[in-house]
């Protein structure tokens, strides 16, 4: 079963990969491997994980209290290149899908739990991707990565979808700044996120002492 799972997702991994399409620019090249981005990542996650493990160690008590399961729920997601990983959040729902039909929570989700809504609204429930960055799998800043079910969704139907992998996915990005956040609704809504992901990625510059 193990073996099955592992093809079955490096040929997702590949087949991802196949369709980002090659960097436009050397900033697109930078965001993803820019050693001062890196190292940022690194000081930021560890700092923001030794400040907030008595926080962590609270909300996994009670979501443990509140209903049966983990606290820690790990779901697939698609990294640079198109890379799949497994993120880590807090489990805030009834159920832990990562299936191939991963429906989307929605306001008034009857699968929300009453601490799981207060951690979402909180944006708390993301804290455990902090591992993720110190891991290299993720950024501080970058696309937001989402269930493989919806990339290969939005991916049929925005021809600019893939080039969001020209980038290590982010515990926020600059479509989150700027508002394209939450429940996407119509295909509109999810272009604008993807529009926003690609200009940070073509625009990111490293730090440069005469600035």
């Amino acid at each position: 079963m193990l073996a099955e799972q592992g093809e079955m997702n490096r040929a997702q991994s590949a087949g991802l990969e196949r369709r980002v399409r090659p960097s436009a620019g050397l900033s697109a090249y930078l965001v993803a491997t820019h050693p001062i981005k890196r190292v940022l990542d690194v000081v930021i996650a560890g700092f923001a994980l030794l400040l907030f493990l008595p926080l962590l160690m609270v909300v996994m008590g009670v979501i443990r209290l509140e209903s049966p399961g983990q606290a820690i729920f790990r779901q697939r997601r698609t990294g640079y290149r198109g890379r799949v990983f497994t993120i880590y959040k807090f489990r805030t729902m009834t159920v832990t899908e990562d299936c191939d039909a991963v429906r989307q929570a929605t306001k008034g989700d009857s699968r929300v739990t009453e601490i799981g809504a207060l951690l979402r609204k909180l944006s708390i429930d993301e804290l455990p991707q902090l591992w993720n960055v110190l891991k290299g799998d993720m950024s501080i800043v970058g696309p937001r990565p989402h269930a493989l079910a919806h990339d290969e969704y939005y991916g049929a139907l925005i021809p600019t979808y893939a080039a969001r992998f020209r980038a290590k996915p982010g515990l926020t990005g600059y479509a989150q700044v700027n508002g394209f956040r939450g429940e996407i609704r119509d295909t509109r809504g999810m272009s604008d996120r993807v529009a926003a992901d690609n200009s940070y990625i073509e625009e990111w510059r490293p730090i440069s002492p005469s600035r």
